[in-house]
């Protein structure tokens, strides 16, 4: 028996696969059977990453059964199913999704209600300081304005705490806190109201580091990048080709 094509018990993957059998008897007489093994795979159609965001697949991606994840870049919320599964009827499941800039409400009236804002998907950087003036204050700012890559890629939003009840504020960019907030969160993290200090908290609103000085960008990316969140961030990032200049 002569065999073209794969044999018995193989896996056959997606195509078509032509098969011979090809027997001789002891008079050298031949017999030829040919058939042809179509394998199809049922496919959605292929989804891609949102803007600003990220998408990873099992499977082949497509292909009935697979499910794809999203997520958003720092900064980003995502709006939209998290979750989509190529079905029978080769439709998604859920919704598109979308990363929509993220929107922080500083006028909620508790500091643990802020903070739950940014819950699995912000990292924090608290930087407080007794005045405006502050050597330390001044030196931080300057370190980390030409950073600011860096803390975006790390999804690092830094929250800055100024001066002295009542005459203090908080600012996470432009927009201001009320002075009772930024009272409430120093009390809630026992951050001192009269020196500096810098609160490095991961996304699960965990306390990492507290520096008494001013931290380069150096200091706190590595300390950031050994949070075990951030290595598979890392990973989506190194195949998208995400990364600083």
């Amino acid at each position: 028996v002569i065999l073209k094509g794969l044999p018995p018990g193989s896996h056959f993957p997606e195509g078509d696969h032509k098969i011979q059998y090809t027997v001789y008897d002891r008079a050298e007489n031949k017999g030829t059977c040919k058939f042809l093994v179509k394998v199809r795979v049922r496919r959605c159609a292929k989804l891609n990453a949102p803007d600003n965001g990220y998408i990873k697949c099992s499977g082949d991606g497509n292909n009935y059964g697979a499910t794809c994840e999203f997520s958003c870049i720092g900064g980003y919320e995502l709006q939209g199913s998290p979750a989509r599964v190529c079905q029978y009827n080769l439709g998604w499941s859920g919704v598109e999704p979308t990363c929509a800039p993220m929107n922080i409400n500083v006028n909620v009236r508790t500091a643990a209600a802020l903070l739950d804002q940014f819950y699995e998907k912000r990292r924090l950087l608290i930087i407080s300081t007794p005045t405006a003036a502050n050597f330390f204050y001044r030196m931080q700012l300057g370190m980390l304005q030409p950073a600011q890559c860096g803390l975006d890629l790390r999804h690092v939003t830094v929250v800055e705490l100024v001066g002295v009840f009542p005459a203090q504020i908080g600012r996470i960019g432009v927009k201001l806190l009320p002075p009772s907030l930024a009272l409430q969160l120093r009390l809630l993290l026992r951050i001192p109201h009269y020196n500096f200090n810098i609160v490095v908290m991961d996304k699960h609103g965990m306390d990492k580091e507290r520096y008494p000085f001013p931290a380069t960008p150096a200091e706190l990316f590595a300390l950031i990048d050994k949070f075990p969140l951030r290595k598979d961030e890392m990973k989506l990032q190194a195949e998208i080709g995400q990364s600083c200049p």
